[in-house]
């Protein structure tokens, strides 16, 4: 029986690390293709791409800003050499500054936005003509959206732009046969929530309230977005899943 995924080509970026490399580890395990973005851990992005290339699928590493136009403009130009079509697309990579709002910057309200959400914009717009039918554009935001978090407000602004977006996009790409949908984490203890001075603090609250009785990981994340890119997943678009295992409905 042929894997889920079987040839598919996806790029996931943010991929080097936590929540972004075991995405593409899972789909690659499903059978797709992978193309492997990353800013500064080159070496992880290649060791990644050894993992993938032994599942027997294709992979390579692409350097690159995000929420840079001529970086992306770069990143989609290696890939097309690469490949010639581009089935998923994970919008993964994020960023931001863990301030009081009161004491944030332009420059910092600029660069949570620019990474965590016009990236999503950028990557789509160079995406789609690369699209078949039935391609998936799965973008990651976090509780911080819809929730206040002590630190997080301009991070979750962001995140709230990004599943604004998302809506739009499945709205205008939906005549294209392209279902966009974003996937929003609760608490996932990765390197980026050591940022968090109260990290304890959030992963403590997450295993008392969270029904599911055990921690979030990097996989639950990835199972999900797996999940978005299966064909029974045809009719979801314009949807934020939320994987946190029960965590934010108490409170």
């Amino acid at each position: 029986m042929p894997a889920p995924l079987a040839d598919k080509v996806s790029l996931v970026t943010g991929a080097s690390r936590g929540i972004g490399r075991a995405i593409a580890r899972k789909l690659a395990l499903a059978g797709c293709h992978v193309a492997v973005n990353y800013y500064n851990s080159h070496d992880e992005a290649e060791s990644l791409c050894a993992e993938i290339r032994d599942l027997g699928r294709r992979a390579c590493a692409l350097q690159g800003n995000v929420a840079s136009p001529d970086s992306v403009d770069e990143v989609m130009e290696a890939f097309r050499k690469e490949f010639d079509r581009l089935d998923i697309l994970v919008s993964n990579a994020a960023t931001g500054v863990l301030k009081p709002a009161l004491e944030m910057t332009l420059k910092q309200w600029r660069w949570c936005m620019e990474t965590n959400a016009l990236a999503l914009n950028l990557l789509a717009q160079r995406a789609v003509p690369l699209m078949p039918r039935g391609g998936r554009i799965i973008a990651l935001s976090s509780l911080g959206a819809t929730h206040a978090i002590p630190g997080y407000g301009f991070i979750g602004a962001s995140k709230a732009a990004l599943e604004s977006l998302v809506r739009t996009l499945a709205q205008e790409l939906g005549p294209l046969g392209i279902r966009v949908n974003a996937v929003s984490a609760g608490p996932v203890d990765t390197d980026a929530l050591k940022f968090f001075p109260n990290r304890e603090e959030l992963l403590n609250a997450f295993r008392e309230r969270a029904p599911s009785g055990r921690e979030l990981t990097p996989d639950d994340v990835a199972g999900a977005v797996y999940l978005l890119c299966l064909p029974e997943a045809g009719m979801v678009t314009g949807h934020t899943l939320v994987v946190d295992g029960g965590f934010s409905m108490s409170g």
